[in-house]
């Protein structure tokens, strides 16, 4: 061993360098072959591992030393894993020192180059930096790093103040560039600071006393904040720019900025630029022309206090210079379409009182084709001030809601095993749909029995890289103890393929699938296990069959994408099983008998009498089966729990009666009070598979889903996916299923409630859905505080936009009495409380009204509407009222 590996092996770094220091190019090129050997000895050592941390530091000098390539020198310095010990940036730069300042700008920019999750020392880029006299790399590793180092200093602290650094930068402008240009902040924002002693504060006193041009500065704010960034990147930037106090003249310089900040801009950022551009409108250093295409982007945007200030500004325009009313109004009628009425009727009053300067018979038709996006009534308001006929007032009124999915059959089973192996690969990449699952599961099964080995070539690339095709020796857990039922939960669908790839590999002992199957889950009692046992009994039972007697097929796979499996398939299965005097798989036939379609009474009666003539123990169960129906839902029981409304079920024997011992909890009684805190059942995908256990009767499912879709509602929490699932599924579509919808439609995440209203259309559109129960859900549900009016106004109107108007009203007449009931009994403080949101549902409840022509009355919508003052719930009361008591025409 050389002297140079010795001292590395010892981790000696202080020698390592003085040898390295006196080797010639050869000989530190001749020492590569041993440095790489022994780095690729030390992979396979954890990088904790204390008794090797003192070496990695003097094998990272070294290598940085022996390699005469720059891209060679560079990747070494920055490889993840000599990351953990890296030898100190003075002793790199060092080393390095006699190179020439090519080479050495040359590695410096390599280092800069790299991500910043490299995080190479911004010390070494540094110093290679001004030791080359190279050009400063401005990208993000070499910015953050720069950041990091004025902020906090090489070793963590900063003593001086964040301005007393900058001003010894000879960089400066360049470096405070490269920060405007940052392609992501999260590394940095929460050193930059916020007020006194902060980057901001510090850049705008570098600026007042020359050592930062003011107008790079300022520039570069703007570009900064029109190109955008991050949600919360404008607290970095727009206190920069409201720090540097602009002047009027260097506001005009920039009004094509404004302008795109104040369309396109974040809230804050937008409303900036607004009072800017308000500010130069009302000094008139705005064209009318110019005005109009800011009041465009403005108009259009959703937050209504900007929409508001943008109509008042116009109408100050409008007042000093009436001749600009045929530019400016057809710009006002913009906001004819705003989703807020109270916005649409401040519009209306600015072109009415704006309206007599009007000549050109042009822009009065272009008022007229905007006045359609008004609400009913204020489209008669228009039409009268226009002089034209208001359109739509004869029309009656037709509901339109979006079709409903149909469900599609399954494809048959993969005819070879490469496809086989293919789908399996995708699925468990991905976990697929219920379709994709049950498809690719037959497919494994019937290759199973047919050619085993063939099956096992063609998963070779799938299986390669699976956590239990590894070594057995250096694996933890191990196999069996990973698929044992006594210390893992239940399976997900895809930890459900690993088990039957794990077993056909022979990699799980039979011993193992045999005490699963035996045994069954040992997990705790919660109100998913009874689906989640049923899930995973079949799949355990199928592993274990692999494995002593493969199956020709699965008997359960449904013909639907549902899950819905049609009689007369069964009873053909069941034949094939006879005629090969194969062993049925209890499990999967009595999921086979929960999937059956039994609800067509002619073909289960037709497919009971050939599955009787089977002759078989599984033909006569099957027979009996269809020939009975569905049994009525079992007594359902509401139970409050906080602000929670929860169902309790009663026992439901069918499901119980000659089936095996893990469909039993299916029938038993669903309490609110079963234990939750110990639930494995935390994979939202699986939840897809459940509603395939039970097809035809999800009001079973759902009331198990219960406490999960309100804690979307109440505790924030994600995981409304399964609602248009629950939606598309069989059977009755009761209480459960209305109020887990309900719970949808009020919870706290944008895109759990959008699946709630496709919940909400699949069931209307189905003709499922009891808009008047749902209705009174969510008043209850309001009532009680466990959904937020504001957030169920915004899915209602989400809904209402799709066209159904008539199914929304009716839903809406049945949940305001609860609210306005608290609003109007209430003590004034409590009252204010009440109202929070509200007039957000009150003005879809009016929209909603006056499109589809409601009449009729809505308790205590009088008394909320005779209230005081014009607050948004008192202007939409009003409006309501007026819609449902207007006459209708002869």
């Amino acid at each position: 061993m050389s002297e140079l590996m010795e001292a590395v092996r010892a981790g000696r770094t202080a020698e390592t360098l003085r040898l390295v220091k006196g080797m010639t190019a050869a000989e530190r090129r001749a020492s590569l072959p041993d440095l790489k050997e022994l780095r690729k000895e030390l992979r396979a050592v954890p990088p904790w591992e204390g008794r090797f941390e003192k070496i990695r530091p003097a094998l990272h000098l070294a290598g940085a030393a022996c390699h005469t390539g720059a891209a060679a020198a560079a990747a070494w310095l920055a490889a993840s894993d000599l990351r953990w010990r890296q030898a100190s940036a003075e002793s790199l730069l060092r080393v390095l020192e006699d190179r020439d300042t090519g080479w050495l700008a040359d590695v410096a920019h390599r280092l800069a180059q790299r991500p910043v999750s490299a995080q190479v020392p911004y010390a070494l880029m540094a110093g290679l930096v001004s030791r080359s006299g190279c050009e400063v790399p401005v990208t993000d590793a070499y910015v953050v790093g720069w950041v990091r180092h004025v902020s906090v200093g090489d070793r963590g602290r900063r003593r001086e103040g964040v301005a007393d650094v900058l001003r010894r930068e000879p960089n400066l402008a360049t470096l405070v560039g490269g920060l405007f240009t940052l392609s992501d902040l999260s590394e940095v924002r929460w050193l930059l600071g916020e007020g006194p002693g902060s980057w901001q504060s510090a850049l705008a006193a570098l600026v007042q006393e020359g050592s930062l041009d003011r107008e790079f500065l300022v520039d570069a704010c703007a570009a900064r904040l029109v190109r955008g960034g991050g949600p919360t990147d404008h607290r970095i930037f727009l206190p920069v720019l409201t720090g540097l106090a602009l002047t009027r003249e260097e506001e005009r310089a920039r009004i094509p900025d404004w302008t795109a900040l104040s369309r396109d801009a974040v809230s804050p950022v937008a409303a900036h630029a607004q009072a800017v551009l308000t500010g130069l409108a009302l000094e008139g250093y705005l064209t009318a022309r110019h005005l109009a295409e800011v009041s465009e982007g403005l108009l259009f945007r959703s937050e209504k206090k900007l929409v508001r200030a943008q109509l008042v500004l116009l109408g100050k325009v409008l007042a000093r210079d009436p001749g600009t009313a045929a530019e400016l109004l057809p710009v006002v009628a913009q906001a004819f379409g705003h989703e807020d009425t109270q916005v649409q009727e401040r519009a209306l009053k600015l072109v009415e009182r704006h309206l007599k300067v009007l000549d050109a018979d042009e822009v009065r038709e272009e008022l007229a084709g905007a006045a359609q996006q008004l609400s009913p009534a204020l489209r008669a308001r228009a039409a009268a001030a226009l002089g034209v006929v208001a359109s739509g007032s004869e029309e009656v009124y037709e509901e339109v809601l979006p079709p409903a999915p149909e469900p599609f059959r399954l494809e048959p089973a993969p005819l070879t095993a490469e496809e086989v192996a293919e789908e399996m690969g995708a699925l468990l990449a991905s976990e697929g749909d219920v379709a994709a699952f049950e498809r690719a599961l037959d497919g494994l099964v019937r290759h199973a029995y047919q050619d085993p080995e063939a099956l096992r070539r063609a998963l070779v690339p799938v299986v390669a890289n699976r956590w239990w095709a590894t070594d057995e020796d250096r694996q933890w857990p191990r196999t069996d103890d990973m698929f044992s039922n006594s210390r893992y939960g239940l399976f997900s669908a895809q930890q459900g393929l690993e088990l039957l790839l794990a077993t056909l590999h022979g990699k799980v002992s039979t011993a193992t699938l045999h005490a699963a199957v035996r045994k069954g889950p040992s997990e705790h009692e919660c109100p998913h296990s009874g689906l989640a046992r049923v899930f995973d009994a079949r799949l355990r039972e199928v592993a274990y069959r692999l494995r002593t007697e493969p199956m020709p097929m699965l008997l359960a796979t449904p013909t639907w994408s549902t899950g819905l499996l049609e009689p007369a398939e069964l009873v053909a299965r069941l034949a094939e099983y006879r005629r090969l005097d194969a062993r049925v798989c209890a499990t999967d036939f009595a999921q086979a008998l929960l999937r059956v379609r039994r609800d067509d009474r002619a073909a289960a009666e037709e497919a009971a009498g050939r599955a009787r003539a089977l002759g078989t123990p599984e033909g006569v169960r099957l027979a009996r089966w269809l020939r009975g129906t569905n049994a009525a839902l079992p007594e359902a029981r509401r139970h409050t729990k906080g602000e929670r409304i929860l169902l309790e079920l009663a026992e439901l024997p069918e499901l119980q009666d000659g089936f095996p011992q893990e469909f039993h909890r299916l029938g038993r009684p669903l309490s609110v009070f079963s234990n939750r805190w110990h639930c494995s059942h935390w994979n939202r995908a699986t939840r897809r598979h459940w509603l395939a256990v039970l097809p035809e009767r999800r009001e079973l499912v759902a009331a198990r889903l219960l406490h999960d879709l309100a804690d979307t509602a109440v505790d924030d929490e994600r995981g409304t996916g399964v609602l248009p699932l629950l939606a598309e599924s069989g059977g009755a579509a009761g209480e459960a299923v209305h109020l887990c919808v309900a719970y949808g439609l009020g919870a706290r995440h944008q895109e759990d409630r959008l699946a709630a209203v496709d919940a909400l259309l699949v069931l209307a559109a189905r003709g499922q859905l009891d808009a008047a129960r749902l209705g009174a859900d969510l008043g209850e549900l309001v009532g009680r505080g466990a959904v937020k009016p504001q957030r169920l106004a915004e899915s209602v109107r989400t809904a209402a936009a799709t066209g159904a108007n008539a199914t929304i009203w009716e839903l809406l007449r049945h949940a305001l009495p609860v609210p306005l009931a608290g609003l109007v009994t209430a003590r004034p403080e409590a009252a204010a409380v009440a109202a929070r949101g509200l007039g957000d549902l009150m003005a879809v409840a009016a929209e909603c009204a006056e499109r589809s022509g409601a009449r009729g009355e809505v308790p205590h919508l009088a008394e909320a509407a005779a209230r005081g003052g014009s607050s948004r719930l008192v202007v939409q009361a009003r409006r309501l009222r007026d819609a449902l008591a207007e006459e209708v025409a002869a």
